[in-house]
């Protein structure tokens, strides 16, 4: 396997626009070392015979039917309160630029 560099650490910091210090750099080159010398030793497990495990605890998820809720008021009613409407729907200033 090819050892990470210190080039390797710097794209990856570009990539994720992040500002790392020399120390930092080769403090995550070792880092990222020792996680793909464990990966290595992970691939080489055998796995023949087993069934993806997706969930170990046995818990399932628990859900409601969901039901209609008549609050006795129309759309139209809603919308007669609102500063603004547009195209039968609540217009509000942009909140992203």
């Amino acid at each position: 396997m090819a050892k990470i560099t210190a080039a390797d650490v710097r794209r990856l910091a570009r990539l994720s626009r992040l500002r790392l210090t020399d120390k930092e750099v080769e403090q995550f080159k070792d880092d990222l070392d020792s996680i793909l010398s464990y990966v290595e030793i992970l691939q080489k497990v055998d796995i023949a015979g087993l069934e993806p495990t997706s969930q170990v605890t046995g818990l399932t998820n628990v859900t409601r039917a969901d039901k209609e809720i008549d609050y006795g008021v129309t759309p139209d009613e809603l919308l007669k309160n609102a500063p603004a409407v547009q195209a039968h729907q609540f217009k509000v200033k942009r909140v992203i630029e």
